[in-house]
């Protein structure tokens, strides 16, 4: 079984490439100034940036991350993902478990 996901655009893109009960794995494309609304991490968040850098507030301490980099998000905390830069950000957002089974 294999599964596509979006390669080249410059439009923003979020995709649900798999969904099952161990695991939830996006891909995420955003143009500047793009990104998720203040949520709270609803399972254990891996974030893996293929491309460009990410601006992520954690808890209301803001950071900057770039390509190259794993980062791993605990259950529960308060996040706000975007882009700040004209480099278009790519990464892949995995959940485990799932965010319905957590």
């Amino acid at each position: 079984m294999k599964t596509k996901f979006t390669t080249e655009t410059n439009q923003k893109v979020i995709e649900k490439l798999i969904q099952n009960p161990e695991i939830m794995i996006n891909h995420f494309i955003f143009q500047k100034e793009e990104g998720l609304p203040v949520h709270q991490s609803n399972s254990n968040v891996y974030m893996i940036i293929l491309k460009g850098h990410l601006s992520l507030s954690l808890d209301g301490k803001d950071e900057v991350y770039e390509s190259g980099q794993i980062l791993t998000i605990p259950y529960g905390l308060e996040m706000h993902v975007r882009n700040e830069n004209e480099e278009t950000l790519e990464m892949f957002v995995i959940k485990a478990p799932h965010p319905d089974y957590y």
